[in-house]
């Protein structure tokens, strides 16, 4: 069994994923100043895309 699709390598993964999604989802947030419906989708979103560069990015510069 390949190392990434262990099941011991998949819930670290998306433990790190929902940190770095709910840190950019609530500085979102903070710098919008309104909060409506529309915003908070875009907001999730944008934080999704951002948590999975985040991601790729760590592991690039740790060689992980």
């Amino acid at each position: 069994m390949n190392r990434r699709t262990a099941p011991r390598a998949v819930l670290p993964a998306a433990g790190e994923l929902l940190a770095w999604w709910a840190a950019l989802a609530l500085l979102w947030l903070v710098l919008i100043t309104t909060v409506d419906t529309l915003e908070r989708i875009v907001g999730a979103g944008c934080a999704a895309v951002g948590a999975v560069l985040a991601r790729a990015g760590r592991r690039a510069v740790t060689w992980r």
